[in-house]
């Protein structure tokens, strides 16, 4: 296990992040016997604007990495209890090809356990060290240009894997662009003392509102994290597009949220640790390939335009972007398989988060919604990522229908 901010002159593989897809990228990639190199900005442990909630589909590639075990200590999360329009629901988890749990667990953990798993089967980390731009030959990466406490060197590569998260500044040195024409997550989070940290279910508030009690096109979670940590993670989220941003003031609605929550989730204290971001979603992202680079997770847009969720994606895209290092140019081909595993459901889902953006429909669709369970079953499922193309029911069909026309109707469909 190697872990430094001293630079290496060269990488068979360099991955840019070490967030939990960029080091499922590293971890895969050194299993496979190649020389890796994992880089990030910061200096571990550190902290990711994040729900820290982890969806079956998320748990099954913790599973892959090996990392069940480390899952079995925290918490086993059956499904959501979602609340609205003064109804609410619990909806377990679907059976099927993903287990029947879920698990919320602080990125400050989580990351730096998945960054040890490359570690240890071989991976090279340089910490504190940040990828500031790109010299190309022949149409390829050559080396990356990076800058640290040693000052500006480059490293050398053969294969390179972008995953240096929604801003990706080395995405952007080479041609990534984030399309806001359609919908795209503000979201803040924080954490708050709970005498229920240790519950089984993730709460979900459909009905969001300001202090003035005003109705934000947006929602509310509330994730437990155990009762070894006392905490929960506490936090909303909001939907916008370019022609509809989001004007809010996010701090004192997570505060509105938070005294809102106490007596539900016993809740003590003010909440703690408030940070924000923006998420590209959907595949709203250009320029996610080139002849021998990738971009993976949230890099590339691969987040659930329902609801934010982008862990289940950033870990398998790293998966997947290494399963395909042998080949000889990803120019064409990696959109093309982030397009057939996510396109379609990407399209349909961020179709409706647009429609989401306009404060009025959210009653028209929640409240109805709210008061049946098999409607937020259905909503499970989708915010939950959890229909494949192996689906056969009608669910399942009805939605690749839905993204099937989605796409045929987008002016930019995922990944163009």
């Amino acid at each position: 296990m190697t872990s430094d901010r001293s630079v290496p002159t060269h990488a068979d593989v360099l991955v840019v992040g070490a967030g939990p897809g960029g080091s499922a990228a590293a971890a895969h990639a050194a299993s496979a016997g190649r020389e890796v190199v994992l880089l990030d900005d910061a200096v571990f442990p550190r902290d990711k604007t994040c729900g820290d909630g982890l969806t079956p589909r998320a748990v099954a590639e913790m599973d892959r990495l090996g990392l069940g075990e480390f899952l079995s200590t925290r918490p086993r999360i059956v499904g959501l209890s979602m609340r609205g329009w003064g109804a609410s629901q619990q909806i377990r988890w679907p059976s099927g090809r993903f287990p029947e749990h879920g698990s919320a667990v602080a990125r400050t953990e989580l990351d730096d356990r998945i960054r040890h798993v490359a570690l240890d089967r071989g991976a090279r980390m340089v910490q504190g060290t940040k990828a500031v731009g790109v010299e190309m030959r022949d149409g390829a990466v050559h080396s990356v240009v990076v800058e640290g406490d040693q000052g500006r060197s480059e490293i050398r590569v053969r294969q390179l894997i972008i995953a240096d998260g929604v801003r990706s500044t080395l995405g952007r040195e080479l041609g990534r662009e984030w399309h806001r024409d359609t919908a795209y997550g503000v979201a803040a989070r924080a954490y708050a003392t709970s005498g229920r940290a240790d519950d089984t279910w993730m709460g979900s508030d459909l009905e969001l509102r300001d202090g003035a009690g005003e109705l934000l096109p947006g929602y509310g979670w509330v994730f437990p994290l155990g009762a070894e940590s006392g905490l929960v993670n506490i936090g909303v989220g909001a939907l916008a597009t370019g022609k509809r941003p989001a004007h809010m003031a996010l701090r004192p609605i997570v505060d509105h949220y938070n005294n809102s929550q106490r007596e539900r989730w016993q809740i003590t204290g003010d909440p703690m640790r408030v940070t924000s971001a923006l998420l590209p979603m959907g595949g709203a992202v250009s320029g996610v390939a080139g002849r021998n680079w990738m971009l993976i997770g949230d890099a590339a847009a691969c987040v659930n335009p329902l609801n934010g969720e982008g862990i289940d994606y950033a870990l398998e895209t790293g998966r997947m972007a290494v399963e395909r290092l042998d080949e000889t140019d990803h120019t064409s081909a990696w959109p093309a398989v982030l397009t057939e595993h996510y396109g379609t459901a990407f399209s349909a889902a961020r179709r409706l988060a647009g429609v989401l953006t306009f404060p009025q429909a959210v009653p028209v669709l929640g409240r109805p919604g709210i008061r049946s369970a098999a409607l937020m079953s259905m909503v499970v499922r989708v915010m939950g990522n959890l229909i494949t193309p192996e689906d056969g029911d009608l669910l399942a069909r009805a939605w690749r229908v839905a993204g099937s026309a989605s796409v045929r109707l987008d002016h930019r469909p995922p990944f163009v």
